[in-house]
């Protein structure tokens, strides 16, 4: 039975699709996914149908290189925070980011319930737009 950080650090290892099988086994039925504010796919999405059309597709079609890089990992009891970068190249643009981020996951009985996402969206939303 792998324990919550276990659960967390396997999401973000491997390639998006191996992620996205995992996502789902994971994913409670009713999981709310927060984009954050500002963040191009902001919003909070129910479930993984939502979750997977609204920001895994999209970053998936949208970029090139998209990265999710963890360079630390947090736990307390059914509290997952992991900190980290995000990069990618907006294939509309050509032009390269790379943001720092803070993701924040609560689980219960090995199911991820709910997922928050802090970002500095600025730097994600100046890649998108043409000069």
């Amino acid at each position: 039975m792998p324990s919550n950080l276990e659960i967390i650090k396997s999401t973000y290892e491997g390639d998006s699709k191996e992620n996205g099988v995992k996502y789902q086994t994971y994913l409670a039925e009713h999981a709310e996914w927060t984009e954050a504010a500002g963040f191009p796919y902001a919003g909070t999405y129910i479930g993984y149908d939502e979750i997977s059309k609204n920001v895994f597709f999209r970053l998936g079609t949208e970029w090139d290189g998209y990265k999710v890089e963890v360079s630390e990992f947090y736990e307390d009891g059914d509290t997952v925070v992991a900190v980290g970068v995000y990069s990618g190249t907006y294939k509309q643009t050509g032009k390269y980011f790379e943001a720092d981020f803070v993701h924040i996951w609560k689980l219960e009985d090995q199911k991820i319930l709910k997922f928050k996402q802090y970002v500095d969206s600025y730097l994600v939303q100046n890649a998108m737009v043409s000069e």
